[in-house]
């Protein structure tokens, strides 16, 4: 949904579904705070901090319980979907560029003279992050260097009290990782945050993606999330070396897409059974397929109603195991992994396989169904994004970001084009489909198919 179509409805539904309004209010008095006080608070680095963090209060240890069993706060993705194409601007001017450069200098010319380690070990309001950075020499070395204009994600110490009591500590690596998961080597105040889908991190998975770890920025009603669980509380804190935002929630690296499937029955139960079906669930999940990152374009349940009662009959009867098998395949792309606005491509040193130029990208992606492709076409102009496969079906939840590559929800289940008079190839459109038409399109893929 566009942001335009419903500025007007924003203050009934303000009334009707925030329940935490003034975190709006937080990040607009943090930053406002930081800004009034530059002239002289930067020469305290640990009085900017704390007071940035000052009105930071959140006690949801409830909801950060599934985020802790699961890996992944994988229901608040598809909650934020109708924010999916839009960013609201809290700063940047939308005629100029977000700023990728050096860090700004507070007004007045009081430049920072703190690094991003030093803002956080040194403010009370980050004790817990600060301890846990300091039993890693190497990351303490890279936030205090100058090698790159880092950005970190600082969970507020309200933010590790939500970890549930009873839990086992982690490994040393597997918290380094987490660690990795809040920071980005690259500069991102908060206007470009918001300006951005997806974040490059320094944690990189030790297989099967390829690449960083990216996180996801959202703005929901709820206000500004990474990874659609964790929200901004302060921002724009700048040190000699980059910047710091605050997070009421820890960022945990999310599983493989699998694990995602499972965890939505609600969005994907169709998608879940017809992956079981066919063994393909098992391949997603087995550790004996390696793999350099991916794609999965998956429809939802709604998007498998559209095919129509027959058409589902069909696929899911024994005869038409095969058929499914295919039409699932058709989904899956393997070693290229397509974000809202990045591109991996596992398979090649150079990643510059787009065709067309900003604000329009198209991509012909390899499906694991017999050298079969679909058409990606992205349009992305300042915040906002639009994705379509095949040219009518629409990405609808963008970028859930997985161990493994990516999952893009679909608006329809999408069928290979077929053969019309005179060689032309005929995409179907999402109207309800007779069988004999989805067995045509299907039948030259699964003839010597194994189950």
């Amino acid at each position: 949904m566009r942001f335009t179509r419903i500025v007007p409805a924003l203050p009934l539904a303000a009334a009707l579904v925030i329940t935490e309004p003034e975190v709006f209010q937080n990040l607009e008095k943090s930053g406002r705070h930081l800004v009034d006080n530059a002239q002289s608070a930067f020469d305290n680095a640990q009085n900017v901090l704390d007071d940035a963090f000052s009105k930071v209060k959140d006690g949801a240890k409830d909801a950060y319980n599934k985020i802790h069993h699961a890996g992944y706060d994988v229901e608040s993705w598809l909650e934020g979907s109708q924010f999916d194409d839009s960013v609201i601007d809290f700063e940047e001017d939308p005629h100029h560029p977000p700023h990728h450069g050096k860090p700004h200098h507070p007004p007045h010319d009081q430049k920072p003279n703190r690094t991003v380690y030093e803002l956080i070990n040194e403010s009370k309001y980050t004790t817990k992050l600060a301890k846990l950075i300091n039993e890693y020499d190497d990351i303490v070395q890279l936030l205090n260097g100058t090698k790159a204009n880092y950005t970190v994600f600082a969970p507020t110490d309200e933010a590790f009290e939500k970890i549930p009591e009873h839990s086992h500590k982690p490994s040393k690596e597997f918290l380094k990782d987490i660690l990795l998961y809040h920071v980005t080597d690259d500069f991102y105040p908060a206007g470009r945050v918001l300006h951005t889908y997806t974040i490059p991190t320094l944690y990189t998975p030790s297989k099967n993606l390829g690449h960083q770890q990216r996180l996801t920025v959202r703005v929901t009603l709820k206000g500004p999330a990474i990874n659609f669980y964790s929200r901004l509380v302060a921002v724009n804190i700048f040190g000699t070396n980059g910047v710091v935002h605050g997070v009421d929630s820890i960022l945990v690296p999310p599983p493989n897409v699998a694990s995602i499937i499972d965890l939505l029955p609600g969005e994907f139960s169709t998608l879940e059974l017809g992956l079981g079906k066919t063994g393909l669930f098992d391949k997603m999940n087995s550790t004996d397929y390696p793999h350099e990152g991916g794609t999965l374009f998956a429809p939802s349940n709604f998007a498998f109603q559209k095919l129509g009662p027959k058409a589902n009959a069909f696929l899911f009867s024994k005869y038409g195991q095969k058929y499914l098998k295919a039409l699932l395949m058709y989904h899956m792309v393997v070693d290229q992994t397509l974000y809202t606005d990045a591109f991996y491509d596992g398979r090649k040193d150079d990643d510059k396989t787009a065709n067309g130029g900003p604000p329009y990208y198209h991509y012909d992606l390899p499906t694991v169904l017999s050298g079969k492709y679909l058409a990606v076409d992205v349009t992305r102009y300042g915040p906002f994004v639009s994705v379509r496969i095949n040219g009518f079906s629409r990405v609808t939840v963008h970028d859930g970001v997985a161990s493994d590559g990516v999952i893009q929800v679909v608006s329809d289940v999408l069928l290979p084009p077929k053969n019309a008079a005179g060689g032309e190839q005929v995409y179907w459109e999402g109207e309800e489909i007779e069988v004999e038409d989805l067995k045509e399109r299907l039948e030259p893929y699964v003839e010597n198919m194994e189950l």
